[in-house]
């Protein structure tokens, strides 16, 4: 049988293999086993539940970071890269981020579009032909 901790790391793996790694070396001085905690609990107990696949987990967490607002940018961006790498594709991004202008309102919908063009773009420029 897995462990929660087992279960999170296997799923951030695929996710962002980096995260438990840049988790510890920000954090974990600062409040040790922070990063393992966040590992633990929200991806091995959380986002490995059945009943939702992580797709539409990541596009649930982008909207509610979204409707939280604009001090969740730099998480939402993380959770934006997830999102594409759990399978999502862009424009189920930017619409669960514009849904979010109802709940959360207009500011909120366009800070989560800045964050989302801030992505896209990264991602484009690595992908884009060097000259």
């Amino acid at each position: 049988m897995t462990t929660a901790l087992q279960r999170g790391r296997q799923l951030t793996q695929n996710l962002n293999p980096d995260l438990e790694e840049v988790l510890r070396d920000r954090y974990d001085d600062l409040l040790p086993d922070f990063a393992e905690s966040l590992i633990e609990w929200a991806y091995g107990r959380h986002y490995a539940r059945p009943g939702l696949d992580l797709k539409t987990r990541q596009l649930c967490t982008i909207a509610a970071l979204t409707a939280l607002g604009g001090q969740t940018g730099p998480q939402l961006k993380v959770n934006i890269e997830h999102t594409l790498a759990a399978g999502a594709e862009r424009r189920e991004i930017v619409e669960a981020i514009w849904q979010m202008a109802v709940y959360g309102g207009l500011p909120a919908a366009i800070n989560g579009l800045n964050a989302a063009r801030e992505v896209f773009d990264a991602q484009d420029r690595v992908s884009a032909p060097q000259l």
